[in-house]
């Protein structure tokens, strides 16, 4: 298919969204969300279908005004996904993965199951079976996560076990849960994984991420990660090995946990555009979001080669700082050479709400962090 001819659709208008409307633009591809009324989507989409993610007739509107269909959110209605695959509709990834991958319980179940190394969990139901299951645990914190429904850190908290067992009225989550063992002084890594129709695998070079500790946010990550050449190809390779179990077409991110003994632990997936690829529409020859439009299009990958060592800085929203806002410091930061802001077209801020993420690039990766540590110092944000 000529990519003048293809009609896009993608279920949910947010920052992703956006990002893979710009980088098809170039191929004039056309596209319409579904999304409800001002996503930073919109005012670039070809269509804009007003509605939620959960609403199945929203969902087969938007099939029906369309070739294929993505995805920029995990929380969307599966079942009316899997009635459309069932009569044709090429959607991308496939529902059948996007319903593993949605809930973490099922997705922790499917690595232990398929021997894709991870952390030791249990599955817990509500707050009373919190403390059996605690004590068969190691270590003395644990990450609870809710099994569907989190997002953008929330949905995740990271406890003192001794405290859940003591003062069970601290448990933070009556609903089913996930209990993992916490991996203490982790390297988190990140790796790419970019599977088409055609049987063609690539991955991104592997990035490293600092996360902000009370928002369990990304904050900032580096390309390349620091790490050996060994510890690399084996991210990769268990990366891929991940995706080619789930039968996986599309881009898929891979968050993993690197220990001290250099152990490599498969966290989660992402069945799309990640946080952790934004860096690539500049540091790449092909951004995420162009190799996602390739796969969706059926066309042939495009190199995933760094250009130049790299960073991202999420530009989360301040704190105290509520509706809406300006963005300061913007003249300095523009006037460093190599340093790309992306701005996500939302109009009200709050605290660590996700606004927008800067790019810097340089020539080795020393020379990255020193920019990154100008544009933090200059980066701010006012209440208007």
């Amino acid at each position: 298919m000529l990519p003048s001819k293809t009609k896009v659709g993608i279920i949910g208008g947010g920052q992703l969204g956006k990002m893979l409307i710009e980088a098809g633009q170039p191929w004039n591809i056309n596209y319409t969300i579904l999304e409800i009324a001002n996503a930073p989507a919109a005012a670039i989409a070809n269509q804009h279908i007003v509605g939620e993610l959960s609403d199945r007739s929203k969902i087969f509107e938007l099939a029906n005004e369309c070739d294929v269909i993505t995805y920029e959110i995990e929380h969307i209605n599966i079942e009316a996904l899997k009635a459309l695959e069932t009569n044709g509709k090429r959607i991308i990834p496939s529902p059948k993965i996007l319903e593993i991958i949605q809930d973490k319980g099922l997705q922790k179940l499917f690595f232990q199951h398929h021997g894709i190394p991870t952390t030791d969990f249990e599955l817990v139901e509500n707050a009373s079976e919190w403390k059996d299951k605690l004590l068969k645990l190691k270590g003395e914190k644990v990450a609870a996560k809710l099994r569907k429904g989190g997002y953008d850190g929330k949905g995740v908290e990271l406890v003192d076990k001794k405290t859940m067992l003591d003062f069970t009225d601290k448990i933070p989550f009556n609903a089913p849960v996930v209990l993992e063992e916490f991996v203490e002084n982790a390297t988190e890594l990140a790796v790419i994984v970019c599977r088409n129709e055609r049987g063609e695998i690539s991955t991104f070079p592997t990035v490293e991420m600092q996360f902000d500790a009370k928002a369990n946010l990304v904050e900032f990550l580096l390309s390349p990660a620091n790490i050996s050449s060994r510890i690399d190809e084996k991210a990769k390779r268990m990366a891929m090995d991940a995706i080619l179990k789930l039968e996986g077409i599309g881009l898929f991110a891979v968050e993993m946990f690197l220990d001290k003994h250099e152990n490599i632990f498969v966290n989660e997936i992402a069945p799309r555009p990640h946080n952790s690829g934004h860096h690539t529409i500049e540091a790449c020859y092909t951004s995420q979001y162009e190799q996602l439009n390739r796969i969706l299009l059926n066309m042939p990958m495009g190199s995933t080669h760094l250009i130049k060592p790299a960073a991202m800085l999420n530009l989360l929203g301040f704190d105290g700082i509520y509706g809406t806002y300006e963005i300061t410091g913007l003249d300095k930061i523009l006037a460093i050479e190599g340093v790309f802001v992306h701005l996500y077209n939302k109009a009200e801020t709050k605290p660590k709400r996700k606004m927008g993420h800067i790019t810097i690039l340089g020539d080795t990766i020393e020379a990255v962090k020193q920019k990154a540590g100008l544009v933090k110092e200059y980066l701010g944000m006012k209440q208007l």
